[in-house]
């Protein structure tokens, strides 16, 4: 019989370490592996079973699929430490407005009015278009994870002003899911340690004589309320 287990992907920057943790804290026994996934074949690695959950960004094919929204990225523009935005604590879109604009293969942000010039020559990943970046061949938009994830000592990234902001999502496969996969969905959640889901256990049927037993208590407990104490007797005179 296989030991149980369960497998965990990620997409490039997500962090999933938390959720990791928390599991081998409630579960040693049960191995939590994590897999980190590309952007593009998150979804299917999900629906094809190759993992048992995904962490990955909307907007993706979501077909066969149960997300559960975890939280949404800021949006930043990644440049040259001695580039002209960089004195800034964020940037607007004007300020973008004439730059060249590196696009990867692989982008992720859900942008179709980006500010900058888009350049035509397209990188394979994001990983490629930050070393353009370093060279000076234009900016990059990106999810702050991914400019964190790619950081160089030549390079920072700045927020950018009124950017849509990219959705992080947990992704299981549609319809009933297996304890352990529930489980994971529950620590994501936020779920306490022997917690029944939400669902309140149902309260034990009482014997015929604990019945019996509770009225007579009931009774009598009432009987002790109810009666009044003897007046004090008065002396004789």
């Amino acid at each position: 019989m296989t030991a149980p287990c369960i497998n965990v992907g990620y997409v490039p920057g997500a962090t999933p370490a938390k959720w990791a943790r928390n599991w081998a804290q409630r579960h040693p026994g049960i191995p939590l592996t994590l897999s980190p996934l590309a952007a593009a074949e998150a979804a299917d690695a999900v629906r094809a079973g190759a993992v048992d959950a995904a962490l990955l960004r909307l907007p993706t094919d979501t077909t066969g699929l149960a997300v559960i929204p975890l939280y949404d990225e800021t949006t930043v523009v990644v440049v040259p430490t001695d580039h002209l935005v960089s004195a800034a604590d964020e940037v607007s879109v004007a300020d973008l407005a004439e730059e060249p604009r590196l696009i990867p293969l692989d982008d992720v942000v859900p942008w179709s009015s980006a500010p900058g010039v888009a350049l035509e020559h397209r990188p394979e990943t994001t990983e490629a278009a930050v070393e353009l970046v370093a060279a000076g061949l234009g900016v990059l938009i990106v999810p702050q994870s991914l400019a964190r994830l790619h950081h160089r000592k030549d390079l920072t990234y700045r927020p950018i002003v009124g950017a849509p902001t990219c959705a992080v999502v947990l992704a299981v496969r549609a319809g009933p899911q297996g304890e352990l996969v529930e489980e994971f969905i529950g620590i994501v959640r936020g779920r306490k340690p022997g917690s029944s889901r939400g669902v309140t256990a149902p309260i034990p049927k009482r014997s015929a004589r604990e019945k019996t037993l509770a009225r007579q208590a009931a009774r009598a407990a009432a009987g002790k309320v109810a009666r009044k104490p003897d007046p004090p007797k008065r002396g004789k005179r």
